[in-house]
C-alpha cells in the first residue's frame, strides 16, 4: 500500500465528462489498496470567469482580501463534484476546502505562502477509508481569512501535502504526458523526456515552462519529493522530476519561452553608491520579483538600470520607482512589454564553452535581435520582440536538440 497524492488542473475537471475521467483515475489507484489524496484547480475558465465578475465591480483596485474569498470558490466547486463522481464510482470519499485540509498561510493576500499543514484531518479520514479531495491553491491566515497561493497554487498545494503526509508519489496531471524539451503543440521536433533534475526543471518553469510551476518545484526540491508529470487523458508513464538523472547526451535539455515579460529603464541616475540598494530595496518592499538586471556605464555623473519583472507586476514595479522620485531624480522611466524571454536549460552549461555562441548563431541565422542577455551556470536567456518568440524558440531548438 502507498499514500498517492495526485493533482489535477482545471482543463482536467472542465466538465462531467472530464470529472468522471479524473474520478476514474482516482478509483482506478484506490482499488489497488493505496491511500489517495486528490488536489483539484478550479473547472476550465472559472478562475477567469470570476476574474472578470470582480472587474465588472471595480476593474482599478478590487480589495486583495475580496479578490480570495471569491477565487476561492472555483476550488469548492471542483472538490464536490469530483467526490459526487468518485461516489457515483461506489468508493468512499470526501472533500476538504484548503483550511480543512489544514493549510495555514501568511496573510499576503492573493499571493501568500504556506506556512504550515496540520495533518491531522488528513490523517483521520484515511484511517477510515476515505478518498479526500482537496481544494488547491488555498488556505486561511492566522486572522481566520481566506488566501490564496497565487499561479500554479495547487501545484503548491499538492507538493506540500506529499512533504507533509510523507506520501510515496505526488503526481502531477495536465494536457500533455510530459516535460517536452519544448513546447509540443508550438515547437516541431519536441521531445518527451524521460526524467529531468530538480534544478532544470525549476529553471524552466522560472523561465516560462508552463508543465509545473516553480514555486512546487522548489518545495518538491527542498522535501525531496519525487513528482512525476502525466497526461490525465493518457494512460502511459510520463516525466519524473528528481534529484539525480540518468546522463544523457543531449547537454541542452530544453528551450522555454515567456512571453510575461516587462522591462523597466530607470534613466538618468546619479552614478553614486547606494542607487542600486535603494531602488531594489523599495521594489522588494512592494513585493516585485525581479529577473534580469542591467547597469550602463556611468557617464556624465549619471547611469541607467534597467531590470524586468511579469506583466503581472509592472504596475506595482511602476508605483515604487515613482515613489522613489523624491529620494533621488531621474530623468525619465521608460516601460516596454513588448519582449519576450527565451531561454535554453542544461545543467553544466558552463563547463561547456561555446554553448552561447550556438545559441546566438542560431538567432543570428533567423535573422533575430537581441535586447538583453543573463547567464547562469544551468541557463541562459535573451531578450527578443515578442512577435519574433515562436520563430526564436524552434531555431533555438532545431539547433540544440531537431
Amino acid at each position: 500500500m502507498a499514500l498517492i497524492v495526485k493533482k489535477f488542473g482545471g482543463s482536467s475537471v472542465k466538465d462531467a465528462k472530464h470529472v468522471f475521467n479524473v474520478a476514474e483515475i482516482v478509483v482506478e489507484d484506490y482499488k489497488k489498496g493505496n491511500d489517495i489524496i486528490v488536489v483539484v484547480s478550479a473547472q476550465g475558465d472559472t478562475t477567469d470567469d470570476l476574474i472578470a465578475k470582480a472587474v465588472e465591480i471595480n476593474a482599478a483596485t478590487p480589495l486583495k482580501r475580496e479578490m480570495d474569498m471569491l477565487m476561492t470558490a472555483g476550488e469548492q466547486i471542483s472538490i464536490s463534484l469530483l467526490a459526487m463522481a468518485i461516489d457515483k464510482l461506489g468508493c468512499p470519499v470526501i472533500s476538504l476546502l484548503g483550511w480543512q485540509a489544514g493549510f495555514s498561510t501568511d496573510s499576503h493576500h492573493t499571493k501568500a505562502r504556506i506556512k504550515k499543514i496540520n495533518t491531522e484531518r488528513m490523517k483521520t479520514e484515511l484511517s477510515k477509508g476515505n478518498i479526500i479531495v482537496v481544494a488547491g491553491f488555498q488556505g486561511l491566515n492566522k486572522y481566520d481569512d481566506l488566501t490564496t497561493l497565487g499561479r500554479g497554487g495547487s501545484d503548491t498545494s499538492a507538493v506540500a501535502i506529499a512533504a507533509a503526509m510523507s506520501a510515496d508519489r505526488c503526481q502531477i496531471y495536465t494536457d500533455v504526458d510530459g516535460v517536452y524539451t519544448a513546447d509540443p503543440r508550438k515547437v516541431k521536433g519536441a521531445v518527451k523526456m524521460d526524467e529531468v533534475q530538480y534544478d532544470e526543471m525549476l529553471e524552466m518553469a522560472t523561465l516560462g515552462a508552463q508543465v509545473l510551476n516553480n514555486r512546487s518545484v522548489e518545495m518538491a526540491k527542498k522535501y525531496n519529493v519525487e513528482l512525476e508529470v502525466l497526461s490525465s487523458l493518457e494512460r502511459k508513464p510520463g516525466t519524473i522530476v528528481k534529484e539525480h538523472v540518468k546522463m544523457e547526451k543531449t547537454l541542452i535539455r530544453g528551450v522555454a519561452k515567456d512571453t510575461s515579460v516587462t522591462t523597466i529603464s530607470v534613466v538618468g541616475l546619479k552614478d553614486q553608491p547606494g542607487v542600486a540598494f535603494k531602488l531594489f530595496n523599495k521594489l522588494a518592499q512592494y513585493k516585485v520579483n525581479v529577473d534580469i538586471i542591467l547597469q550602463s556605464v556611468g557617464r556624465h555623473g549619471t547611469k541607467d538600470i534597467t531590470f524586468t519583472v511579469s506583466h503581472e507586476q509592472m504596475d506595482d514595479a511602476i508605483k515604487a520607482m515613482e515613489s522613489m522620485k523624491g529620494v533621488f531624480a531621474y530623468q525619465d522611466l521608460k516601460v516596454n512589454n513588448g519582449l519576450s524571454k527565451i531561454s535554453i536549460v542544461g545543467a553544466g552549461m558552463e563547463s561547456n564553452p561555446g554553448v552561447a555562441s550556438k545559441m546566438f548563431e542560431a538567432l543570428y541565422d533567423a535573422d533575430i535581435n537581441i535586447h538583453m542577455i543573463s547567464t547562469s551556470e544551468t541557463k541562459i536567456s535573451v531578450l527578443i520582440d515578442t512577435e519574433l518568440s515562436d520563430k526564436a524558440v524552434q531555431a533555438v531548438h532545431d539547433a540544440f536538440i531537431g
